[in-house]
């Protein structure tokens, strides 16, 4: 199995960054937490699956919104959001 690509429109980027100071070079350590936590965003697109990627990031729990694009992961958003992290921490509470 090849290592994971991925990537991401440079405008969605910019503005996650402004919002919610989080770049998505960042966010893509969210995916080589061993413990982290991939759930399917039933509320979203309907013309694509669309995902969350919760894992550690540093001292944090971090969230990162994307989709499938062949063997792409495409990011689409990421924050340190609190419903991540309570998702996270029950999760971990299992092992």
């Amino acid at each position: 199995m090849g290592k994971t690509k991925f990537e991401w429109d440079e405008e969605k980027d910019n503005e996650n960054q402004a919002k919610h100071n989080v770049s998505f070079i960042l966010a893509q350590r969210a995916f080589l937490d061993p413990h982290r936590i991939i759930v399917e965003d039933m509320n979203h697109s309907k013309e694509e699956e669309r995902f969350y990627c919760i894992g550690r990031v540093g001292n944090g729990i971090m969230t990162v919104r994307f989709t499938y694009r062949g063997n792409v992961v495409r990011i689409y958003g990421a924050g340190y959001w609190r419903k991540g992290r309570k998702i996270y921490e029950e999760q971990d509470k299992i092992y």
